[in-house]
């Protein structure tokens, strides 16, 4: 007889989150380009040198984006100023330190600071993203098993398997109020990885 079960099983696994991206911005504003430019840089060079002061390593810095456009008069064509911009990511490893690097930075760009987003990750989501395989694999092996002892048939080899990419999924992380307006406690809370996956077994019988 052939042959065979296609079953698709999930899994998840949970690791404390124990990194945050940080995605800073400064913006400022001036009456010709060069002033824009001179500014910017100067403040962003002023944020770069508050994140070292907290520790953060070289390689946890990038700049993500510069650039600048003119401003114009509202109602009519004509130029009245331009605005520059960069923006940087910052890696911090030490969830604890994000509330005074926050501070830091704001102290150092003033106004001209923007944060376009603070995010929670997993520094090795390697091994989490395992146990959510191996818990996927598992659940449809239950599943498989199960429809097998209710068709009255046992399971052969696995014939095919097809893997849907792990999904990393968790809250927003929770700013509380420290002191200072621009001072932040994170509450990391945990991240979740979920894998999807369907294999397709042969029946035991399926070469008789």
């Amino acid at each position: 007889m052939k042959g065979h079960i296609d079953v698709t099983g999930f899994g998840t696994a949970s690791a404390p989150s124990d990194v945050v991206l940080l995605d800073l911005r400064v913006q400022c504003d001036a009456p010709d380009v060069s002033s824009a430019l001179q500014d910017a840089s100067a403040r962003m060079a002023g944020v770069q040198e508050a994140v070292r002061t907290h520790g953060v390593a070289p390689a946890d810095v990038r700049t993500t984006g510069s650039g600048v456009h003119q401003r114009w008069a509202e109602g009519r064509p004509d130029v009245v100023g331009y605005t520059a911009f960069q923006s940087l990511q910052v890696r911090v490893r030490d969830v604890r330190a994000v509330g005074a690097i926050v501070g830091s930075v704001a102290s150092a760009a003033g106004n001209s600071l923007g944060i376009d987003g603070i995010t929670l990750a997993i520094g090795d989501p390697e091994p989490v993203a395992r146990a959510a395989r191996d818990a996927a694999f598992a659940d449809a092996r239950g599943k498989a098993e199960q429809y097998a002892a209710l068709a009255g048939r046992a399971l052969g080899r696995v014939v095919r398997l097809s893997d849907v990419p792990v999904v990393v999924a968790g809250p927003m992380p929770r700013m509380m109020r420290a002191g200072a307006p621009a001072e932040l406690a994170v509450e990391p809370g945990e991240q979740a990885v979920t894998a999807q996956v369907t294999v397709r077994w042969a029946w035991a019988d399926a070469d008789r």
